[in-house]
């Protein structure tokens, strides 16, 4: 079965998959790759690099051999991926047969001589026939297949090559097995045994497979973001009968216009209107503000967001994919597929690498039959081989995997948690970063910064009257003001008659005298005026700080300033960032007053404030189609969608789970400290894949001549089938070693 977004109604669903079939249809020529059946509605599967390509069932791309990605919003049942499950089983055994495989050809050179002297050469060679046939024709298949595919498509890639080479070696070792005599003289040891390379096969077989494994691995995780949005709304709703009478349906049965009750602690079901009630909701997963927002009749409230103390009675304006929730679900969907993988630079290089082998081959056979001695054609075809067998890179498919899983260690050591190696390929290249403020730059908790006492009060006086009507209030800026007046050693006097005015401020009794708390709509509504003390307000609010005042009977007594602190951490790693060559741009749901205040401290390069979640993914696409890479910082529900369109997300560890899930690096503090390491480590292990990439194969492009012939009109050297073994070995053990040194890599 497959999850829509909740109670989504299945039209909408079903509209989407027929738009997109439509769409896929209309392009001309890409029929053959659509065999989506019209009116289907189930899960389709699509190619993140060729959206031509759609099938029902999961698979790989007809084109370019990549695995396919699950298509819409939906999520396939819990339950592992199929291909992942299949490709893990295959591994496993590859490994399995593999490792005595290597034992029986590698222990000769590593001291252990006396392995294949047990069963003797020509049992161990059937030994090995046994042990690397099935690696090749069984673990490697879906392999052979993809080779194959992009051989007949013409779209040459890592597949192609791998193929090739594990196919050359396998099928050049079961005629050295099967028919030692048709091989010339100079390739047959002095018993009349000609050199196997079925280990070649299966390693190179069991390497592709390790890599595939860790990428499909990596993709398990985008499906889980979209769960863990899922499971954010609520199940049920408490409707109110015409008669009056309350029952809870299923959150799907929910209807435009019903009137449901929201109870005090529970979540809003659905998108909709304030009809009665008062009670302040926490719309932090959708605004990432930390302050709670006051609702009364009229004001709109979101689905899934949580309500205070007070009972609400709402109309639903919007159910099902309608709603917030479901829209950012489906923006989280989208992105996540929009994000081609980085075909791997082995791919590239196999656009240009495999046609120049097998022009080699075909020149070296040529060569090989019209001047060779005799057995002219028998020399060729072994040349011929030998040349394909030298060029397939095994230590090409430890590359990438190798330096990803050190650094990736290495980073978690650090406080740094990289997703997969996309992430940090990416991060290399980024070159504007976007900061959210509030639980970013900002310790995301207010706190009291200033009391700015009138003439005639002190300042534990106002201190103490705003902390007393405010202790019965949940408000963080209550909080603050609380907490402020205790670190203090204020003592508390007692309240009565309070009273919450919403969105100016709170009026009660303390001590007998008559006090009330608020901003400047509160002073209008009691017919006060503050001209002087209204500037020093607006100075403070021009540094990012709420100002509230304090009125005693009928007099202002005082200020009190509530800000939410920039990190300590924060200027200095800002600063290393521009070093790093970031452009920063803070985006924040906070007006542009305060904005600009804390992006003037920090030297921040550009702002947007008044941000809506939605339009968060919004502004990194339009930066992106200026040609801008783009990383996003952030830790609320609200900006999954901009973590998951972001070319890298980065997930501050404190944060909300989807928010952590939809991005490619975690950093388990929340300081932006991690984003520098996090930079440090993604140019550290790019500059050491390019090394890898360039052991992987130099080892190979030498050997390609010398095994064509080319030294022996000179010294009469033919490629003997140590020297490819030894080829092999050396660029897979180089590429080890250098990989190894990412552990030590300074972050």
């Amino acid at each position: 079965m497959h999850l829509v977004p909740e109670g989504s109604g299945t039209e909408g669903s079903h509209s989407h998959c027929h738009h997109d079939a439509h769409q896929a249809k209309s392009q001309p020529g890409d029929t053959r790759y659509d065999t989506v059946p019209t009116g289907y509605h189930g899960a389709v599967y699509t190619c993140p690099m060729h959206p031509q390509v759609r099938q029902t069932k999961p698979g790989s791309c007809p084109i370019c051999g990549m695995g396919l990605q699950l298509e819409s919003g939906a999520v396939a049942e819990e339950g592992p991926n199929p291909e992942l499950v299949d490709f893990t089983r295959r591994f496993w055994i590859g490994v399995v047969l593999t490792v005595p495989l290597l034992v029986l050809t590698m222990g000769p050179y590593v001291g252990l001589s006396g392995v294949r002297e047990i069963f003797g050469e020509r049992t161990t060679l059937w030994i090995e026939f046994a042990l690397g046939t099935p690696v090749v024709l069984w673990c490697g298949w879906p392999f052979l297949v993809r080779g194959w595919n992009s051989f007949r498509t013409m779209n040459l890639n890592m597949f192609s090559l791998i193929g090739m080479g594990v196919l050359a070696s396998w099928l050049f070792s079961v005629v050295a097995v099967l028919a030692p005599g048709i091989f010339p003289e100079g390739f047959r040891d002095t018993e009349g045994h000609v050199g196997v390379y079925f280990e070649a096969a299966a390693v190179i077989v069991t390497l592709v497979l390790l890599g595939q494994v860790m990428e499909l691995r990596a993709r398990e995780g985008t499906g889980k973001a979209i769960r863990a949005l899922l499971d954010l709304a609520a199940k049920t709703a408490r409707i109110i009968r015409s008669n009056g009478s309350e029952e809870e349906i299923p959150l799907e049965d929910v209807k435009v216009g019903d009137r449901l009750r929201v109870r005090p602690g529970d979540k809003v079901p659905v998108d909709g209107v304030v009809t009665e009630g008062r009670s302040s909701i926490d719309e932090s997963m959708i605004t990432g503000e930390p302050v709670p927002v006051e609702k009364v009749a009229g004001d709109p409230v979101t689905g899934a967001t949580i309500n205070g103390t007070g009972s609400l009675v709402i109309e639903a304006t919007r159910v099902g994919a309608d709603t917030m929730l479901s829209q950012i679900v489906e923006m989280v969907a989208n992105a996540q597929r929009s994000r081609a993988p980085i075909q791997k630079y082995a791919d590239k290089v196999a656009g240009w690498f495999v046609p120049a082998v097998i022009g080699v081959a075909v020149l070296a056979f040529i060569g090989w039959a019209i001047w060779g001695p005799a057995p002219a054609l028998s020399y060729a075809l072994i040349a011929a081989v030998a040349v394909l067998i030298i060029a397939c890179p095994c230590a090409l498919g430890l590359a990438t995997p190798m330096s990803i899983m050190t650094a990736t260690g290495r980073g978690a050591q650090a406080g740094v948690l990289i997703k997969n190696a996309e992430a940090l390929e990416r991060f290399e290249k980024i070159d504007t970063l976007i900061v959210d403020k509030t639980g970013t730059l900002t310790e995301g908790k207010p706190r009291l910064t200033a009391v700015l006492p009138e003439a005639g009060h002190e300042e534990v006086d106002v201190l103490r009257l705003a902390a007393t009507l405010e202790k019965g209030s949940e408000h963080p800026l209550a909080e603050a003001i609380v907490a402020g007046t205790q670190d203090r050693g204020v003592a508390l006097g007692s309240a009565s008659d309070f009273e919450a005015v919403t969105g100016k401020g709170v009026k009660g009794v303390v001590d007998g005298k008559r006090v009330a708390l608020g901003n400047m709509k509160l002073l209008a509504d009691l017919g006060m005026q503050a001209t002087e003390l209204a500037e020093k307000a607006n100075a403070r609010r021009d540094d990012g700080e709420t100002v509230m005042f304090v009125i005693l009977e009928d007099s202002i007594a005082g200020l009190v300033s509530v800000a939410d602190p920039v990190k300590e951490s924060a200027p200095a790693a800002l600063k290393a960032l521009h070093g790093l060559g970031f452009t920063i741009i803070m985006a924040t749901g906070d007006n542009e007053r305060t904005a600009k205040a804390v992006a003037a401290r920090l030297g921040i390069d550009e702002i947007r404030a008044d941000v809506l979640p939605e339009d968060k993914a919004r502004i990194i696409r339009e930066l992106q189609q200026q040609g801008r890479k783009v990383a996003m910082a952030g830790d609320g529900v609200n900006d999954a969608p901009a973590l998951a369109q972001a070319d890298v997300g980065i997930a501050m560890g404190t944060g909300a789970d989807v928010a952590i899930e939809s991005a490619g690096i975690t950093l388990v503090k929340g300081n932006l400290d991690g984003i520098v390491r996090a930079r440090r480590l993604a140019r550290a292990t790019m500059r050491n894949i390019r090394q890898n990439l360039f052991f992987a194969l130099i080892y190979n492009a030498a050997g390609v001549p010398v095994a064509a012939g080319v030294l022996f009109p000179f010294f009469g050297i033919l490629i003997s089938p140590m020297f490819a073994a030894f080829a092999m070995s050396a660029s897979s053990l180089s590429v080890v070693t250098n990989s190894l040194r990412l552990r030590s890599a300074r972050i």
